[in-house]
């Protein structure tokens, strides 16, 4: 393999990353329009986010499972071939039950691509840059945050919200056809695998706790990001113009998070697991000050970001070190499907709080996930079977 070689893999993930991002999150942007078209309710619209996550969640294992013997490029390029289906399907979906089924079987390639690429993304590179080629990866991610969704969002009010899942179908024909040309066959003929070992692996202590960690973590995310236009509004004082261009600071924020954490992870993987759950926790700590001016909301929110994204890759190489080989991909997918549990756990949880104490408990509510994360990393650290490299 020559040098030049895995960088341009890597972008090649990186862009499968970001179509995924972008199908994943611009339906929040478009939900009154389909309601509309399709003559459903704002709520019942909304819904289709919580089954993109439910495909996630059911979709990492079983998909991980049934290509486990397969070689993890052609893995990859299936995964894109039914994300272009799905999205396809969204776009000539004539009734909202169509339409949620197409995002389920969209949603299906979610959890296993980014579970199989972070593997793939960690044989491009020399080990001491495996959490920095993750880093990379779930750039794809942070861009779609940034670009991807307002400009899917844009394209839908223009030219309706069939139009944006047309050209993400698009971005996946292109990320297929990059896949197919710059990531490397696998060198070696994949192992034979049991899939009852590989559950078995999913069951070892160590693994389970760094699932619940990942849970936890990114729960006090969304418990906080799910509401935070009425937060800026209502506490901060800001117009509902304004809640766009700062989420812009809030994409930066997961950019810069998202790099930082991976050259931290690369350097010493374990502290700087319990490094970013710490700088969670200060973050969600210190908001709810910040919140009460404009100067220190725009602090708040660039900071939410970049403590947001710089758990990702560490926890993502957490939860494969101690899978360590034999059932790695799926624990790694299974991380993914974690991280989409946590989604929705912060946002039931933030409304909660909402409900009962007002806005201006959602923020030490959220608080308490990475305080709660933190307590099950250090049992992890202690009671792990495999070995962590530090």
């Amino acid at each position: 393999m020559t040098h030049s070689r895995p960088p341009l893999a890597l972008l090649a993930l990186t862009a499968g990353a970001f179509g995924i991002g972008v199908t994943e999150f611009v339906i929040m942007g478009l939900l009154l329009d389909v309601g509309a078209d399709l003559r459903v309710s704002t709520s019942a619209a909304g819904l289709l986010i919580s089954g993109y996550a439910l495909g996630v969640v059911v979709g990492a294992p079983l998909l991980t499972v049934a290509t486990a013997r397969w070689p993890r490029k052609q893995v990859l390029l299936a995964l894109m071939a039914i994300f272009v289906l799905g999205n396809a399907a969204c776009a000539l979906a004539p009734s909202y039950g169509l339409l949620m089924a197409a995002r389920v079987i969209a949603a299906l390639a979610h959890g296993t691509f980014f579970g199989v690429g972070s593997v793939v993304a960690t044989r491009l590179v020399p080990p001491e840059r495996k959490a920095s080629a993750i880093a990379i990866m779930f750039t794809g991610l942070t861009v779609a945050n940034i670009l991807g969704v307002p400009m899917g969002t844009w394209l839908g009010q223009q030219a309706g919200w069939r139009a944006t899942f047309w050209a993400v179908a698009a971005i996946g024909i292109v990320a297929f056809a990059v896949i197919a040309l710059a990531v490397p066959r696998d060198r070696e003929a994949p192992e034979a695998t049991d899939w009852r070992r590989d559950l078995r692996v999913l069951g070892r202590r160590p693994v389970l706790l760094g699932l619940a960690t990942t849970v936890l973590g990114y729960a006090s995310v969304f418990a906080v990001f799910t509401y935070i236009a009425p937060l800026l509004m209502e506490r901060s004082g800001f117009a509902a113009a304004a809640i766009s261009p700062i989420l812009l600071l809030f994409g930066g924020g997961l950019v810069l998070g998202n790099l930082v954490g991976g050259r931290m992870a690369d350097r010493a993987l374990v502290p700087t697991v319990f490094a970013s759950l710490a700088g969670l926790l200060v973050v969600l700590v210190l908001m709810a000050p910040l919140l009460g001016s404009k100067a220190g909301a725009l602090v708040a929110v660039a900071a939410l970001g970049f403590a947001a994204f710089a758990t990702v890759a560490p926890l993502q190489m957490w939860v494969m070190s101690n899978a360590s080989g034999a059932g790695e991909s799926l624990a790694s997918s299974v991380n993914i499907a974690a991280f989409n549990l946590g989604n929705a756990i912060g946002a039931w949880v933030g409304g909660i709080a909402l409900s009962a104490f007002g806005l201006g408990a959602i923020t030490w509510a959220a608080a308490l996930f990475p305080l709660a994360a933190i307590g099950i990393a250090l049992l992890t650290a202690r009671g792990r079977i495999s070995a962590v490299p530090t």
